[in-house]
């Protein structure tokens, strides 16, 4: 009788052993699922954020690209102004100076015509 309880008892303690190390390899394989669900979550983020990363270098390469081209351009078109603005005041200057010729021309106009009247009246007297 002894001999049996004996036998029970290790039977019983080698069931309980079993069903230990049955749920132990279960648990083991539920914390590794789990733990492989979060690196693939963790990874997707990182992957996406990756991708987000690369995309936001390849527009700020664009947006020097187009920075630089802006700023030729209106160093362009400022130089295309300068040049404007300076022909105006060249045409300013001729205006001027036409002007100057103008009078000049008058003024001696009125004197030959005067000279002439001078030399008319001479004439006739």
């Amino acid at each position: 009788m002894l001999s049996r309880l004996l036998k029970e008892h290790q039977a019983k303690q080698n069931e309980r052993k079993e069903l230990q190390e049955r749920r132990r390899r279960e648990a083991i394989a539920a914390a590794t699922c789990l733990t492989e669900a979060l690196v693939d979550h963790l990874n997707v983020g990182v992957a996406q954020a990756y991708v987000n990363q690369r995309k936001l270098d390849h527009e700020v390469k664009t947006l020097q690209v187009q920075a630089s081209q802006f700023s030729k351009q209106t160093a362009q078109w400022i130089s295309m102004v300068e040049g404007f603005n300076q022909a105006l005041k060249e045409i300013g200057d001729v205006e001027n100076w036409a002007r100057s010729i103008e009078m000049d021309m008058r003024t001696i106009a009125t004197a030959l015509e005067y000279v002439h009247k001078g030399q008319l009246q001479t004439a006739s007297s």
